[in-house]
């Protein structure tokens, strides 16, 4: 009933958090990590609840994670490409070259 889009195999190889993880080429980042078992991609920055995907069509920011270096990107519509690196968002995006006073961005 179900068909992947793309290639059914993991011919691709994507990095979170300096972990190699498999990925197949069409698929987003957040359908390839999920595939992994990956327990969640970011933290909320008020309380630290971990999150993951909840609607997979970009209404809802649960997908949050850094993407090359840039943070508060939406994973379930983003598609996997080779090399990419990915880093578990920790509370909120953190913003090189930003330094704000009395406001921790990390």
């Amino acid at each position: 009933m179900f068909e992947p889009v793309g290639s059914a195999e993991a011919t691709l190889t994507i990095y979170l958090d300096g972990r190699a993880i498999p990925a197949r080429a069409g698929e987003t980042i957040s359908a390839c990590l999920l595939r992994a078992g990956i327990t969640h991609f970011r933290t909320t920055p008020v309380s630290g609840a971990r999150r993951l995907p909840f609607c997979m069509i970009g209404h809802c920011f649960d997908c949050l994670i850094e993407i090359d270096g840039i943070g508060s990107r939406q994973a379930c519509l983003s598609q996997v490409q080779t090399g990419m690196r990915l880093r578990t968002q920790d509370g909120p995006a953190r913003i090189p070259g930003l330094d704000l006073p009395g406001l921790d961005l990390q």
